[in-house]
């Protein structure tokens, strides 16, 4: 196989072909062996900028935790309603979710707890800050915001989890009503949780 990549550029070439490969097939298919071949590059060429099957995979993780806060960002920016700008986000991790088959089920796949990787570390934080700085925004204490935000990622999740598993796909919605959905089913959640008794 021809080796047509410089050295910088065949580590990020590997981390969109595992991405388009996670999006394609799901998680369980990624194996760098797979990525190397859709790559083109040689079996052992991956192994050059990742020493293991984990640290190719705590690339994808990182630029995946990129990529949803970019999208939480940019679907909640311009809304000055606290509430409509988090059920935003919510929606916009639904539509990534369906979209790339990717979540915090790559953020947090197995093999990744523990690893000392700087960039998966600061890209899951800023993930993290994005969702949390906007639970705040509409709860009054921070354990609570911690709380809210949990909630709200399970049920994103989930919704999209539902598309691609073909629950939904069955009651012949797409992809587009799931997400308004999601947004509906966050709204609902967050005012819920805005208007509960103290100390619930």
């Amino acid at each position: 196989m021809g080796e047509k990549y410089h050295h910088g550029n065949l580590r990020a070439e590997l981390v969109r072909v595992s991405l388009d490969l996670i999006a394609e097939q799901g998680l369980g298919a990624f194996s760098v062996a797979e990525v190397a071949r859709r790559a083109k590059v040689s079996p052992g060429a991956p192994y050059r900028h990742f020493p293991e099957r984990e640290s190719l995979l705590a690339a994808v993780a990182a630029t995946v935790a990129s990529q949803l806060a970019d999208r939480v960002r940019a679907a909640a920016e311009g809304l000055p309603d606290p509430v409509e700008a988090l059920a935003a986000a919510c929606g916009a991790y639904t539509g990534y979710l369906i979209e790339r088959r990717a979540g915090m089920n790559v953020v947090y796949a197995d093999g990744l707890q523990g690893r000392d990787d700087t960039e998966l570390h600061e890209q899951t934080r800023r993930m993290s800050d994005q969702f949390l700085m906007l639970c705040l925004t509409v709860s009054d204490r921070p354990e609570n915001a911690l709380e809210l935000m949990e909630q709200l990622f399970t049920q994103a999740h989930g919704y999209g989890m539902f598309w691609l598993d073909g629950v939904f796909a069955r009651h012949g919605y797409t992809p587009e009503q799931v997400v308004r959905k999601s947004v509906a089913a966050a709204r609902i959640a967050i005012e819920g949780h805005r208007h509960a008794p103290p100390g619930d």
